[in-house]
């Protein structure tokens, strides 16, 4: 399942990027990542780069990209792909200063300020002379809303969540260890051509709390099994959440997936443009109270109700009742009520949700029941 490759340069976001900075009073804005979060660089630069840091400089003005790498292997990848300016420096600090020469007196604008080194912000503000400003903020807001061939690309991610969580659910069996099953699915695919794969895991029965990386635990008749499946295509995430269950399933299992599924139902039934983030995870939250179980929405059980994907598989806005956030058309994010109740211990259910003009499309094609394996 190999992606048509995007253009490195997301033209589009280019010209958004542009005219944030013109409204924002930013001379300069500063596109950081490193090997953990890649994701401001990528939403000018559409390359997963090797060395442990990489900026792209934009100039709103002339519409100029400068792009500061720390592995050969960049730099040469970035030059092939046409871009003019690509510069190699293996200290980052010291690259940074060439990078911001000429920028004397001039305002810049950082996104991923705060994953920075705090000697290299101050390395910005020593040129510049001036504190360097955050442009995260604005620039999660605006990578909100995606581009149609964003959301092409996340179309695809989603059916290799699909298909990964197929192969999840046939690799599952009684005495398979966590990482064993993690490990069918992750060669499953990358050799379908994922760049990347964020997966939690989590197995037993009421004693299941939430979802980790994987452990050695064996899996048991009667367990529940969950998980969080979230491949990467062309750089853009897209995620399923389910349940299995090792087994014929007990009563209080069906129970408890049977207010999962509503709670989920809910969101995906109110989700649409203009209404707030805050609501879709109230609506939610409002299944579980009627059923008794209003105790287990609360951050001693829970984390959230959903957020957005793109760039980054766990986005702004997160789905909490105290997160103020309208609605647009063109965002795509996760509802999943995911959550530890009594009944029978953590369980998780989600899709990927695309806002359209009049509602939502969810791009997962898993069946929504509580998927059953024979022990």
């Amino acid at each position: 399942m190999m992606a048509d490759v995007l253009p490195m340069l997301n033209a589009p976001r280019h010209r958004q990027l542009q005219e944030l900075a013109g409204e924002s009073g930013w001379d300069r804005l500063l596109l950081y990542g490193h090997g953990w979060r890649k994701d401001f660089f990528r939403t000018v630069v559409n390359y997963s780069f090797f060395g442990p840091h990489a900026a792209a400089l934009l100039d709103p003005t002339s519409g100029g990209v400068t792009i500061l790498t720390t592995h050969p292997w960049d730099r040469d990848a970035l030059a092939d792909a046409g871009f003019e300016d690509v510069r190699l420096d293996g200290d980052f600090d010291r690259g940074l200063r060439g990078l911001m020469a000429g920028a004397e007196g001039r305002r810049i604008g950082v996104a991923g300020l705060e994953f920075m080194e705090t000697r290299s912000a101050r390395t910005i503000g020593a040129v510049s002379h001036h504190p360097a400003a955050s442009a995260t903020r604005p620039i999660e807001s605006l990578r909100q809303v995606k581009t149609p061939d964003e959301i092409r690309e996340v179309r695809r991610a989603a059916r290799l969540a699909d298909l990964g969580y197929r192969v999840f659910v046939d690799a599952a069996r009684v005495g398979i260890a966590e990482y064993e099953l993690v490990a069918e699915v992750e060669a499953f695919l990358k050799t379908q051509g994922a760049e990347d794969n964020f997966m939690l895991i989590g197995s037993g029965r009421t004693e299941v709390f939430g979802m980790h990386p994987p452990t050695e635990r064996r899996l048991q008749r009667g367990d529940n099994v969950t998980t969080e499946l979230s491949p990467q295509v062309n750089g853009y995430f897209a995620q399923i959440c389910r349940t299995l269950v090792v087994g014929e399933p007990s009563d209080a299992q069906r129970r408890s997936f049977e207010i999962f599924r509503d709670a989920q139902q809910a969101a995906q039934d109110f989700l649409k443009p203009g209404v707030n983030i805050a609501d879709v995870a109230r609506v939610q939250n409002d299944v579980f109270r009627a059923a008794g179980f209003g105790e287990y929405t609360t951050p001693k059980y829970t984390r959230v109700r959903g957020h957005n994907l793109g760039l980054y598989p766990d986005e702004n806005p997160y789905v909490l009742e105290d997160v103020d956030c309208v609605v647009r058309e063109s965002m795509v994010l996760i509802a999943h009520p995911n959550t530890y109740l009594p009944l029978s211990g953590y369980m998780v259910f989600g899709d990927t949700l695309l806002v359209t003009s009049d509602g939502c499309e969810s791009l997962n094609a898993t069946e929504k029941t509580l998927i059953v394996k024979e022990a």
